[in-house]
């Protein structure tokens, strides 16, 4: 990665505890409404405030926010409750807009970091202005997009960042509304290790019940901080009533997180760590080389049917490989799933080897 960025660090521009709790509705319906849940999630000592104010819904006819009538209620908000406020925005107008009401802090949303486009309309908005901007994941699991959008905010002179993980979108039946994909903030923060990364386990679930078991996750990766939507009445919200929970509901889940350490002064836990870390590195070297000692099997296959003209890929194998492997590692104790998924990659690589080892061939003809 080209880009380092040198970012301020989060309790620099949001002073808070660990784990930073920012909490609010989805949509701001009312004036009311939002200050009697934000009053309420003051005595909880979240440590800042959110509501949606401009609503992007995937389809037309749906609450899509009171827009710019609601901002003068955010600014009241703020007054009354005196903790900070941040609201999404996706239009340099949102920009202007929510700067001129006293918003402390913006982010950008799925649907915005998935357009390059929109994303350096807001970057040109955001230069020479110093407000701290959250940038969340775009819809699909695309870690370049997220990337990208954080790169050209911060190439705006923005270096009050952070990124929301809140879930991809998927074709395949899951248990949750956005599917966490969890490799993939992994290795945003593997590239950006300063980069503060919250969850917004309200939009990876799209349940309430689910919300403290995706949390607990989260900061057992070591997340900065989570975002939750909190409303007084949630069965009645005009917007993602599902996975909206009461300011009491956040008080529970918040009181049962285990909160955990990135290291520890254990002398005897560092020793048995760093023992079974180099067993995992001799076991990691094994693996490798039984691997490398596939792929050239793999080349075999490939020179057999270049000389009998049979073409690479073979559906009939390609079933039998993936039925076998995932119930070979199940009687092994381990997950169908994480088989499956190697083996997806080892076929698309033995694909690759066969290709390159046919082409070389026909080079040398």
């Amino acid at each position: 990665m080209d880009l380092q960025l040198d970012l301020l660090p989060m309790n620099a521009w949001l002073p808070h505890k660990t784990p930073a709790i920012i909490a609010g509705p989805c949509s701001a319906e009312s004036e009311e409404q939002l200050l009697q849940t934000c009053l309420q999630l003051k005595e909880l000592k979240v440590d800042a405030l959110r509501a949606g104010i401009w609503k992007p819904r995937t389809r037309p006819n749906n609450f899509e926010g009171h827009g710019k009538v609601a901002l003068p209620w955010v600014a009241a908000v703020k007054k009354e409750v005196k903790l900070p406020f941040t609201i999404e925005v996706a239009t340099p107008e949102h920009v202007e807009l929510a700067l001129k009401y006293g918003v402390d802090i913006l982010w950008i949303g799925a649907r915005t970091t998935v357009n390059p486009f929109n994303v350096q309309a807001l970057a040109d908005a955001l230069k020479g202005v110093d407000v701290p901007v959250m940038v969340k994941n775009p819809v699909n699991p695309d870690l370049a997009l997220w990337l990208g959008a954080i790169e050209r905010i911060y190439n705006a002179g923005v270096t009050k960042l952070a990124a929301i993980h809140r879930g991809f979108s998927s074709l395949q039946e899951s248990k949750y509304r956005n599917a966490p994909t969890w490799q993939i903030p992994i290795e945003l923060k593997r590239l950006f290790p300063n980069m503060p990364l919250i969850c917004d386990p309200s939009h990876i679930t799209g349940k309430r019940d689910m919300i403290a078991m995706v949390s607990q996750k989260a900061l057992d990766l070591n997340y900065d901080g989570l975002m939750i939507e909190t409303h007084i009445d949630p069965d009645n919200a005009w917007s993602d009533a599902k996975q909206q929970v009461t300011p009491s509901m956040l008080g529970n889940i918040l009181a049962n997180l285990k909160l955990r350490v990135a290291s520890s002064d254990n002398a005897e836990f560092m020793n048995q760590l760093d023992e079974l870390r180099k067993q995992i590195d001799g076991v990691d070297r094994e693996l490798i080389e039984i691997l490398a000692s596939r792929m050239a099997l793999v080349e075999k296959i490939g020179e057999y049917k270049k000389e009998n003209n049979i073409t690479i890929f073979q559906i009939d194998r390609w079933n039998e490989v993936f039925r076998t492997r995932p119930n070979w590692a199940d009687k092994m104790g381990l997950s169908q799933d994480l088989i499956a998924e190697i083996y997806k990659l080892i076929h698309v690589e033995s694909i690759r080897t066969q290709t390159e080892v046919m082409s070389k061939q026909d080079q040398k003809a």
